[in-house]
């Protein structure tokens, strides 16, 4: 008698996955070699074979041909792994999906309603009286904000080991060893030594911040601007009580230390 499998030889879940936006300012080879280069500081694992989502919305009219097999074997130099291409126009999503990636838009999947296609409706012709004016009706109260959730972390985070709080803050009560990479969509909290990898605002939140009582990462990140210490940390607010957040298009590092009285 045959026995029936009880299991599928293939099941299909949802999964997070956290990629590195690569926002492309050239299509040029070279130049693209030269800057990661300097931006890793020739660490050949600098980036541990992370996924990598190509973003080429501000060269994508100026560059209409670009070199995908170069750019995706030049990423894969530097231990990027290309799976998708977000701010292409129309016109390259052939030869896109030809080589392997897929298409991003960037969204939520929510799109605004776009108003200037709907129908105007005509004006009403002018009443013989002045109608009476309306009674406002009461105003409702707005709602209550949701409030924030957060994943707490109570055990030190490893070399190796990597923390995504989605869709919320991270609050980490351990130390963060080198090697190690935490993740948040909100903003990062580490009431102990943070020595590794830092990312905040990881979907994109510009507001997110990270906050350490002992401030040395090796990397951070707010919303995908970047900033690596192959230099060191800034030596004045080295292991001490720090933020860091974004202002404009660069990543500002502060200190948090009580400020002392004569």
């Amino acid at each position: 008698m045959t026995k029936t499998p009880t299991t599928l030889p293939i099941e299909i879940k949802i999964s997070t996955v956290v990629a590195i936006s690569t926002i492309l300012h050239s299509a040029d080879p070279a130049t693209i070699d030269g800057a990661l280069y300097q931006m890793t500081g020739g660490v050949s694992d600098f980036f541990e074979d992370e996924f990598a989502v190509i973003d080429i919305a501000a060269i994508a009219h100026e560059a209409p041909v670009i070199d995908w097999p170069a750019l995706v074997a030049l990423l894969k130099k530097y231990r990027l792994n290309a799976v998708a291409v977000r701010g292409a126009s129309a016109g390259m999503a052939d030869a896109i999906r030809a080589h392997g990636l897929a298409l991003d838009d960037g969204s939520s999947g929510v799109r605004a309603l776009d108003t200037s296609a709907m129908p105007v409706a005509a004006a009403p012709a002018p009443a013989a009286a002045p109608a009476p004016e309306p009674v406002p009706e009461p105003v409702a109260a707005a709602p209550a904000p949701t409030p924030v959730s957060a994943m707490i972390i109570d055990t030190p985070v490893r070399a190796g080991q990597r923390v995504y709080a989605r869709g919320s803050d991270l609050i980490i009560t351990a130390v963060v060893n080198n090697g190690a990479e935490i993740i948040a969509d909100g903003s990062i909290h580490v009431y102990a030594p943070l020595n590794g990898r830092a990312l905040a605002g990881a979907s994109g939140n510009p507001e997110a911040r990270i906050f350490a009582l002992s401030m040395q990462p090796e990397l951070v990140s707010i919303a995908g601007v970047y900033r690596t210490f192959d230099d060191g940390f800034p030596t004045d607010l080295t292991r001490q009580p720090a933020q860091i957040r974004l202002v404009g298009d660069r990543l500002d590092i502060s200190s948090l230390a009580p400020v002392s009285r004569a």
